[in-house]
């Protein structure tokens, strides 16, 4: 942004400095020039980076409209909540008996004539059996499956916080490469100014070929700056667009101004409300709960099943006429753990190794999250203090100082590539404040997806 207040009694004294007045308003993002008929004063309008959308055009993308097409359209997260829709299915199957098993034969057929009436023990039999495992087994299949769909569920969650986490990071590096672009063609168009305005005055001898030289250098620098961010904002448009499933190409336009928050965090809160809310430490739990529960379902290995069945045999009369009784019988079978030592210890002693290896990943992922809420709240506060140092300090000092040189070269008392130079360090300081604004937002996206929730403002 740019403002030109200007005295409409500007003396003839000023022509000389007027290309450079206004090359400096018109190419310079953020100064405010003063011009009067004794005076000349820049100042620079502190960036700000607020929901106010002038262009309506739909395919701008916000970060809220980002966020919510990821979440609805992206395959991962969609594989994800599909296997835990599968893994939803499975305890009523795991608690419920075995099918029953229906059987018909034929006993003592004789090979001989095939005849049904022939031999007295020849019979048609009708039976079904019924597997029952030992009591408390099914009860404890059921569990385990409810717990690991349960714990399926909170991989959901835990899914989507790193998909917004992904999206967040990516959309504000996108703001932050489409400032730097901005503020680079802005630049070149300024040292441009400047190579004109230093041509024209080595061409009348008040001028040197140094500056000159040394202001198409700097230009060059900038060309190549800028080919260097085209090529990393073309990467950052198609990785986005992969998380929000739309084709690589497609063009990502973000708004020229965003909402931004710098919140008061406190590393101690985050780190109990991880532990309290973290989706992954649900995940966690209910995972224990399940192998605890395979310890008990493996220590009734030793305990035997059981098979219960019923048939009825039905006779032919015999050849003359008679009458055959038919037959009814029952039948319990138990199968015996006589491998006990080598089949049902062995599964004792591997699901308490797993129970183990749940604790351990438990324990490891909560030292590793909390390591990084240090580390990130550690990071956070130093990128927002350079932020607001930026913001409050040096900027508006370099500002300060390019309005010392500019005073200075209107009477020839400063040199030509001094104030490039300053000019050029009041640019990159304009970069390092995008570049700070990005990195806070960023960070914040982090400790929101590593606490579980989305970190208020103040």
């Amino acid at each position: 942004m740019f403002f030109i207040i200007c005295s409409w009694t500007l003396r003839r004294a000023y022509p000389a400095w007027a290309p450079v007045i206004f090359g400096l308003a018109l190419f310079s993002p953020g100064l405010v020039i003063h011009v009067s008929t004794d005076t000349i004063r820049v100042t620079w309008a502190e960036a700000l980076a607020e929901t106010r959308l002038t262009n309506t055009d739909e395919s701008i993308l916000t970060l809220n409209q980002a966020i919510e097409l990821a979440i609805t359209g992206n395959p991962g997260l969609a594989e994800i909540r599909a296997r835990a829709e599968a893994m939803a299915a499975v305890p009523s199957q795991e608690g419920t008996l075995p099918d029953p098993t229906l059987k018909f034969g034929a006993l003592y057929l004789p090979t001989s004539s095939f005849n049904l009436h022939q031999d007295d023990f020849t019979m048609m039999e009708v039976g079904v059996s019924q597997e029952i495992p030992f009591p408390g087994k099914l009860g404890l299949r059921e569990k385990i499956a409810e717990q690991e769909a349960l714990a399926a569920a909170d991989s959901v969650d835990e899914a989507r916080l790193r998909l917004v986490r992904e999206v967040k990071q990516s959309w504000w590096r996108l703001f932050y490469y489409d400032r730097a672009l901005n503020l680079l063609d802005e630049s070149e168009h300024f040292f441009q100014q400047l190579i004109d305005i230093a041509q024209a005055k080595y061409k009348v001898g008040k001028g040197s070929q140094q500056d000159v030289l040394l202001a198409q250098l700097e230009l060059s620098k900038l060309k190549d700056e800028k080919l260097n961010l085209v090529i990393m904002r073309h990467s950052q448009n198609a990785r986005i667009n992969a998380l929000l499933d739309r084709a690589a190409e497609t063009s990502v336009q973000i708004p020229a101004e965003a909402e931004f928050k710098l919140p008061v965090i406190i590393e101690s809160a985050l780190q109990d409300k991880a532990l309290h809310i973290r989706p992954l430490f649900a995940q966690h739990r209910k995972m224990l709960d399940a192998g605890l529960a395979k310890v008990d379902l493996a220590q009734k290995g030793f305990y035997p099943d059981f098979t219960v069945g019923a048939a009825y045999d039905a006779r032919q009369n015999t050849p003359s006429g008679q009458s055959r009784s038919d037959f009814a019988s029952v039948q319990l079978s138990i199968n015996v753990p006589i491998y006990a030592n080598r089949k049902q210890a062995k599964a004792v002693d591997q699901r308490q190794s797993e129970l183990l290896q749940a604790q351990y990943a438990l324990h490891d992922d909560h030292r590793k999250i909390q390591a990084e809420i240090a580390a990130k709240a550690v990071e956070y506060q130093q990128t927002k203090e350079k932020l607001l140092l930026l913001e409050h300090e040096i900027i508006p000092q370099a500002q300060q100082a390019v309005n010392s040189l500019l005073a200075g070269y209107q009477v020839s008392q400063t040199d030509f590539t001094d104030l490039l130079r300053t000019q050029l360090s009041f640019f990159q300081y304009q970069t390092q404040y995008w570049q700070a604004l990005t990195n806070t937002q960023q960070i914040l996206a982090e400790l929101s997806a590593e606490v579980g929730e989305e970190l208020s403002h103040d």
